[in-house]
Parts: structure tokens; sequence; C-alpha cells
């Protein structure tokens, strides 16, 4: 009842300008008879009836045809007001003027009911068009059912009911592989199910179920179907084959869309997997090769000293102690950068944050590498007053390290490193610097790749081994400045050498204040005494950057490198 009042008014409408032309066509043979001739008024009718039949349907316009011609018969042919005929040339008149205006009526009908077809499925074609477009942006099966859902509603008037696979197809009935739209009865459910399962349309019309109120339309794929919808006939103004299939087409170019919804996933899901294998055979691959000579290491020097113990003197024996030590050192680190980085890859990883100061994280990782830094190279410069830094205080330590090393192993004594941490707007910046030979633009960001090594190196001219690396230190510096929400890049320096500088954005510093730290009698807050730049294995002072920066408090020495 509610679509059949639009509709009832919509053809009220349609009557009231055909209605208006016979009226003025009348007024017009009523004003002009006694003036023209009888042939002339006759056209005056024909002409009317071309143009009601512009509104109205085929056979009310022949029906006000033919009332026409008898009332021009009626009232204008003699002898007038009956329906004789005297005259042989009014009898060939009425029929001509009959027959002309039921053609005119049923041709002018016609091309009305051929345009309305036209702009009828143009608007089709408009409708699928923008439903082509909106579930072009729609990538999950919630959206695209939501969109088909609406577009069925446009069509037809009522929305219908819809069920979704959310993935494949499962062997039995599980509402949990399903979406449903709407609430089906459990016979609607069972018929939603079956035709899913058979990807085949039932219901009046179809050739199947023609007893069923409903149409079952199935969301076919090229194969397959990837979902459901059920129309219920009662709830519809007019049901017919045209509108069915509309409808169909509808829910097929929905169905081809879940299926190339569900392709994409299927290959990501390939890529993701062919990726992981990728990665662990790389890791194999990896710790195959750089496991192999630590461990040959660890084990001559061992069996050395096992087997040839009392006859080597207590400098062989601490030189083979220290090869050992050395050697499980590097074994240690590689492993944790290595469970590091598969830790950091995985999806929803939880950072142990907290508020952390930078110079204690600095101090440590200078504490940790002066073990590995005999000729004390490596330098620390820290901006006065700089913020706490929320952070994970272990990974940004490790960060630090695996530069200091990275840095200590590419540049040749007695060039320093510099390990900076200063202020940069919202941010801060932590910088470990080299003067080694630098990194070829073409590397520059292949080495924070996993497993790159870039262009590989001779040994040191001091007789040294050969450098060596599984090339996943920088690929976990990487990791774990993403996953503080910051970056990490590489700046070639001027004169020489590599800047990696970690920048990390700074977080609204907690309320509660920290405590003063005592200073030493005589120490200006922000200052640096040389016992302690001597401990912490900074210069005096600081050290300067390649650029301005803000000073420690005192100026470089001058001596400091630049």
């Amino acid at each position: 009842m509610e679509h059949a009042a639009p509709t009832l008014r919509h053809a009220a409408l349609r009557w009231i300008p055909a209605l208006a032309v016979w009226a003025g066509a009348w007024a017009a043979l009523l004003a002009l008879d006694g003036r023209v001739d009888l042939a002339n008024l006759a056209m005056l009718p024909v002409l009317a009836s071309a143009l009601a039949a512009l509104w109205l349907p085929a056979l009310p316009s022949l029906l006000l045809t033919l009332l026409a011609v008898v009332g021009f018969n009626w009232a204008f042919v003699p002898p007038r007001h009956t329906f004789t005929v005297d005259l042989r040339q009014d009898a060939l008149l009425l029929a001509v003027m009959l027959v002309v205006s039921l053609l005119v009526a049923v041709l002018v009908a016609r091309q009305r009911r051929l345009a309305e077809s036209a702009r009828h499925h143009a608007a089709q074609a408009e409708l699928l068009r923008r439903f082509g477009e909106a579930l072009r942006d729609a990538d999950a099966p919630a959206p695209q059912a939501e969109l088909l859902r609406q577009a069925l509603a446009q069509q037809l008037g009522t929305a219908p009911l819809l069920m979704v696979l959310r993935d494949a197809l499962p062997p039995q009935d599980d509402p949990a592989a399903v979406l449903l739209l709407g609430e089906p009865s459990a016979d609607e459910l069972g018929g939603l199910w079956h035709c899913l399962r058979q990807a085949r349309a039932f219901g009046p019309g179809t050739g199947r179920h023609s007893e069923l109120r409903q149409w079952y339309l199935p969301l076919r794929g090229r194969q397959a179907a990837f979902g459901a919808a059920v129309v219920r006939l009662d709830a519809l103004p007019q049901a017919d084959e045209a509108l069915r299939l509309q409808a169909q087409a509808l829910c097929d170019q929905a169905g081809l869309s879940l299926q190339r919804g569900h392709a994409q996933r299927a290959a990501e899901a390939a890529r993701e997997q062919a990726q992981a294998q990728g990665v662990r055979n790389a890791l194999l691959a990896a710790i195959s090769h750089d496991y192999r000579t630590p461990l040959a290491t660890v084990m001559g020097a061992a069996s050395s000293l096992r087997d040839q113990g009392e006859r080597l003197g207590p400098e062989q024996r601490r030189r083979l102690a220290q090869t050992i030590l050395d050697e499980a050192t590097q074994l240690s680190r590689l492993t944790d950068n290595t469970l590091q980085l598969a830790r950091l890859d995985a999806p929803g990883v939880q950072l142990q944050l907290d508020w952390e100061s930078a110079e204690e994280i600095v101090g440590t990782v200078l504490r940790r590498v002066r073990a590995r830094d005999p000729a004390r190279r490596v330098r620390a410069w820290l901006a006065p007053g700089l913020p706490l830094l929320r952070c994970d205080a272990l990974l940004l330590a490790q960060l630090l390290e695996n530069l200091v090393d990275n840095a200590l192993k590419y540049s040749d004594a007695p060039a320093p490193v510099e390990v900076t941490a200063q202020r940069r707007g919202g941010s801060l910046v932590f910088a470990v610097r080299d003067r080694g030979p630098g990194i070829a633009p073409a590397w520059r960001e292949k080495v924070f790749e996993v497993f790159q090594r870039g262009e590989p190196r001779p040994a040191s001219a001091g007789g040294g081994r050969a450098r060596r690396g599984a090339g996943v230190g920088l690929a976990v510096c990487r990791a774990i400045a993403r996953a503080h929400g910051g970056e990490l890049r590489l700046r070639p320096r001027a004169s020489g050498g590599t800047s990696f500088e970690c920048e990390l954005p700074l977080a609204p510093p907690p309320p509660v204040e920290e405590p003063a730290t005592p200073l030493a009698a005589g120490t200006a807050p922000g200052s640096t005494t040389p016992e302690d730049a001597e401990n912490q294995g900074a210069a005096p002072g600081g050290v300067a950057s390649d650029g301005p920066e803000p000073q420690a408090g005192a100026a470089a020495p001058a001596g400091a490198p630049r």
C-alpha cells in the first residue's frame, strides 16, 4: 500500500495535461464553428489525439480518440445532434479522421514506451555503474554486503536479507562463517544456505521451487557463489521477470567483487607465507654461514687450551681465552639481533615503555662497548636539559650499541666514533657518527634490509681479521626505531664517514617532577666534570659535530675531532 499511493498519484498527474489538451481542442472547435469548413475543424481532434498520447497510455488514448470522433460527428457533421451522416464526403472525412487519430495515438504511445524503457535502462546502467564504483572502494565482505543491500533496496523498493561468506565456504552450515544482514526465519536461513551451495536462483519465475513467495538470488562469482539474498515478494509493489533479472545482475556484480576480495586476500596470505618462508631460509643460511666461523674459532681455541695448555705460556693462554670470549660475544649479539628482529616483525608486538633518561641510556651503551674499545675511540656528547623519553630502554640501548659496534667495525683507529643526543623540535635525535669510508649511494637504503651486508671491504691495514656481519644489525635498529614511532636514517658526512640518526617523538612529560640530582661543589648545572667525562667515555665539554649544535655547557677542546 505504501508504494501504491505514489503510483496512483503519478497516474493522476499524467491525466491532467492530457485532459487539458482535449478541453482546449473542444474549446477551439466551438470557437471556430461556422468560421472554417468541416475538414479544417477535423484537424483539431487529430492534433489533440497526438498531443494527449504523450501523457496517456495507449488504451485510454485510443478510447478518448474514438469518443472525440463520435462527439465530432454528433456536434459538427450535418445533420447535427444525430449520428446520421448524409454526405459521402462527410463519412469519408470521419473515417480518415478516426484512422489517422488512432494511428497517431498508437505511434506516439509506442514511442513514449520506448523512451520510458530507454530511461529505465539508463537508470539501471547508472545504478550498476555507481554500485561498481562503490564496490571498488570496499575491500571487505561487510561493507560490500551493506552496499549491495542498499542498491537492492533502491532497486526493489524493499530491503532484502543477505548472507555473505566471510572467507571460504565451510563444509557444514556454520553461522560463524557468514555475515547476516537482516533477520531471516529458519526456513529462509535454510534456503539461503541451499542457494549459496547450489549457486542457483530459485523462486517464482526461475523454474525451481516456483511455489515459494520469495526470490532466492545467489551472489555468483565465476565458478561459485559467495553469498545469497532473499527477497520477500509480498513486500514488492510488483514482481516481474525484468525486476528479478535486474536484482540478479546486482547480486552477480557483488559476487564478482567478493570473489576478487577473496582472491586478493588469498594471494596476500600466499605472499606473506612465501616471504616468511624466504626469511626463514635466509635466516638459516645466514646462521649456518655466520655461526660456522666463530664456532670453529671457539672450538680451535678451546681444544688448544685443553690439549696444549701445559705447554702454553700465560700470555698465550690469555689470548686464547680472549678469543673464545670475543667469538662467544659475537655469537650472542648475532642471536640477540636475530631474535629481536623476529619479535619486532611479529604483529601486535608490545614494548615495555617507561620514562627514561637519555643520559642513562647513552652511559649504559658506553660501559658495554668500553670492553670492545681498547683505544677509547668512542666519545659522547649530550645537549644539556634533555627531556625524558618514553621508550623501551633495553631496545634503545641495543639500537645504539649496534650502531656503535657497526661504526667501530667499519672505521679504523684512531678515527673517533661519536654518540650524540639533542632535541630537534618535538623529537629527540640520537646520532652515531664515524669517519670510515662511508656508504655508496646505491646502498644507503639497502643496508637497512635484512641480510644485506653492503659492499665487502678487506681487513684493516693492521692485519686484523676481515670484518663480518650477518646483515641483521641495521635492520634491527630501524625496526626498533619504527616500533617507537620514529625513524632511523643514514646521512653521509661532509668530510667523509657516516652518521646514523635515530629520531624519536617526544611524548608529553610525566606529571611527577623528577627529584633534583645533587651536584658536586663548584660544578655548574649542565656542565660535565673532567672526571665524569673520563669515566663515561665522553670528551670534556662534549664532542663537536659536523654542523652547529647546542653546547654541553663548555666549549670543545682544541683537539676535538671535526
